[in-house]
């Protein structure tokens, strides 16, 4: 049976919100959010808030995650690229959709903690390395998820998609966000802007701002 969190979790914040995809449904209702968040924050694993699991890094939303994973239209044959992937719980979500995904996190101690919760999972690969630089080992990716909000084109990013490849983030201007996609069609990136979310910004995706005269 279901877990009752989990399960209203879905009726209340996913299918309500025009997730339609019932792979993305299953997906959700097969991996404990709760295990991936700290103990102390366990009660709002299942809320519809980012829930911080380590100093300036979140879980997503549930909604917005959900959204943005269908945004992506992954299938059972992609290899995907989980950019900050905190704890792991994305790619837990991720590996029940795709193939094979490559799990980047930069910070040591988040590499740690998600090597160990994600150990019995086959088909992921958890490595530690700056999160806009992405992971060059992997090849090519038909999907590359970001965990958060950028400020700039993930410039470097986008040389690792593959041909027809798609890269989901959310991109953040003052108190404005959306959920952006990314497509690569014969060797050209094109961009549009999907829905309105605001998210907690992804550690090394801020936009630099020069001096002014």
């Amino acid at each position: 049976m279901l877990n009752p969190a989990r399960f209203n979790m879905i009726e209340a914040q996913i299918r309500t919100n025009d997730v339609t995809d019932v792979r993305i449904h299953a997906a959700l209702g097969a991996v404990a959010r709760e295990r991936f968040v700290p103990s102390a924050k366990t009660a709002l694993a299942y809320a519809d808030v980012p829930v911080e699991i380590a100093p300036g890094r979140y879980l997503l939303d549930p909604r917005s995650f959900a959204k943005a994973l269908q945004l992506a239209e992954i299938t059972a044959d992609d290899l995907v690229l989980d950019v900050g992937c905190g704890s792991g719980y994305s790619s837990a979500i991720l590996a029940r959709l795709a193939k094979n995904v490559v799990a980047l996190e930069q910070d040591a101690d988040l590499v740690r903690l998600a090597s160990g919760l994600l150990e019995r999972e086959p088909n992921i690969q958890v490595t530690q390395g700056a999160l806009i630089e992405g992971f060059k080992g992997g090849g090519l990716y038909d999907v590359i998820f970001v965990e958060g909000a950028i400020e700039a084109e993930p410039a470097t990013l986008l040389t690792q998609l593959e041909e027809g490849g798609r890269l989901v983030t959310f991109e953040q201007s003052g108190a404005q966000g959306r959920a952006v996609l990314y497509i690569k069609e014969h060797g050209q990136v094109g961009r549009r802007a999907a829905f309105d979310a605001f998210v907690p910004l992804l550690a090394g995706f801020k936009k630099h701002v020069g001096f002014i005269f």
